[in-house]
C-alpha cells in the first residue's frame, strides 16, 4: 500500500533518527494527493515518503521466496487432479495471484490433456478468494478436427476460486499471417527504472518478477496517463513455457490505477486471452505488457492488454474486467 503526497521536505536521515523506515517515494511533480485520516493505523506519511515505524529489535519479516518452476513441479497430479499448496510470497492480499491461477489452471489442463495441440485462447473467471492447500481439475468439453475445448477449475477450502476455458488448436495452411498492432517505441527495460510495490505491501506476488516502467504512470500518482508499458520477466530463469507466460501477463496493476490520487481496493473478474503464436519465445526473458484503460463507470473498468517479445512481435492480446472500489 502506497500513499503519496505533492510536498517533499523531510530527509531520509531524519527519519532514520526517528527509528522510522522509508518504504517508498516519488517526485512531487507525480505525486497525488491523499487523506491522512485513511492512513492505516502506525502508517505515518511524512512529506512525500511513506514510513512505517520499525523498532531496531523487530527486523522487516521477510517472506521465504518460492520459485514458480519448483512450485509447478513439485505439484501433485494423480488420478487426474493436480494438488499444491500456495505459499504466502504468491498472494495477493487474501487471495492468489490472478495469473498463478489461471496458470495452475492451464498446468491441469496440459497434464490432464497432454497430447492437446498448442493453446490458442482462454477465457479466465476469477470467482473467489483461495489459498493454501489448493486442486486443479480439467475435462473435455468438446474435441474437434483441429481444435479441443478443455474447461478448467482451481478449488480452495472455501470452493471454486478460479475457472478456465481453454481453446487448445492445431496450426493449419493460411494465407494470412499478419500483425497489424506494431510494437510501441519504448526504452530498452535496462533503461528504464524499476517497477514494483515496496516491502510492507501486500502484493507479496509482485516480488518474483522483475519488472521496469517504459511508459506510463505508476499506480495512486492522480497521473492523467490510462495506460502503461511494463517490461517484466520472472525472477525465475527456468519458467519459460506457456504456462509461466501466463502466470506473468498478469503481473501489471489495473491500467486505470495511475490515475487514483488515493489507494482503493480493485479486483480482477475476468481475462480473455489470445495467444498469436504456436510457442511463444522471447529473448533475455523479458516480455513487453501493455494495459489500456477503455472505459471505467459504475465500479468497474474495461482494459485491453496486449504482450510483446523482446524483438517487437506480439504474442498475446487480450482483455480484462476489474472491480474498482473507488
Amino acid at each position: 500500500m502506497v500513499f503519496l503526497l505533492r510536498s517533499c521536505h523531510c530527509p531520509l536521515r531524519a527519519l532514520k533518527s526517528q527509528g522510522l523506515h522509508p518504504t517508498s517515494a516519488i517526485l512531487p511533480e507525480k505525486a497525488g494527493r491523499v487523506n491522512p485520516r485513511r492512513f492505516p493505523k502506525g502508517v505515518v506519511a511524512w512529506g512525500c515518503i511513506t514510513v512505517l515505524p520499525r523498532p531496531p529489535s523487530a527486523p522487516h519479516r521477510q517472506l521465504m521466496s518460492h520459485s514458480f518452476s519448483e512450485m509447478m513441479s513439485g505439484a501433485a497430479f494423480d488420478d487426474g487432479v493436480l494438488s499444491l499448496t500456495i505459499p504466502p510470497d504468491w498472494m495477493q492480499g487474501r487471495t492468489t495471484y490472478g495469473g498463478l491461477s489461471a496458470a495452475i489452471c492451464l498446468e491441469t489442463a496440459r497434464r490432464v490433456f497432454p497430447e492437446a495441440p498448442p493453446l490458442r485462447s482462454a477465457m479466465v473467471s476469477f470467482i473467489g478468494p483461495a489459498g493454501g492447500a489448493v486442486e486443479g481439475r480439467a475435462k473435455l468439453l468438446r474435441q474437434g478436427k483441429s481444435v479441443t475445448f478443455v474447461e478448467a477449475e482451481v478449488t480452495g477450502e472455501k470452493g471454486i476460486a478460479t475457472r478456465c476455458e481453454f481453446a487448445f488448436g492445431a496450426a493449419r495452411p493460411s494465407q494470412w499471417n499478419r500483425t497489424f498492432t506494431p510494437a510501441p517505441d519504448v526504452p530498452a527495460p535496462e533503461e528504464c527504472g524499476s517497477f514494483g510495490p515496496p516491502e510492507e505491501s501486500p502484493v507479496s506476488f509482485a516480488r518474483h518478477f522483475d519488472a521496469r516502467l517504459a511508459k506510463g504512470g505508476v499506480p495512486v500518482s492522480g497521473s492523467k496517463d490510462h495506460d502503461h508499458f511494463i517490461w517484466v520477466r520472472h525472477r525465475d530463469e527456468k519458467a519459460q513455457d506457456i504456462v509461466a507466460l501466463l502466470a506473468l501477463a498478469d503481473m501489471p496493476p489495473p491500467a486505470l490505477m495511475p490515475m487514483f490520487t488515493e489507494f482503493a481496493p480493485i479486483s480482477s473478474m475476468t481475462w480473455m486471452v489470445n495467444v498469436l503464436c504456436d510457442e511463444p519465445k522471447t529473448r533475455d526473458g523479458w516480455w513487453l505488457l501493455e494495459s489500456r484503460a477503455e472505459h471505467a463507470g459504475a465500479g468497474y473498468s474495461s482494459q485491453d492488454m496486449l504482450v510483446w517479445n523482446r524483438d517487437g512481435e506480439l504474442v498475446i492480446a487480450g482483455r480484462q474486467s476489474v472491480a474498482i472500489f473507488a
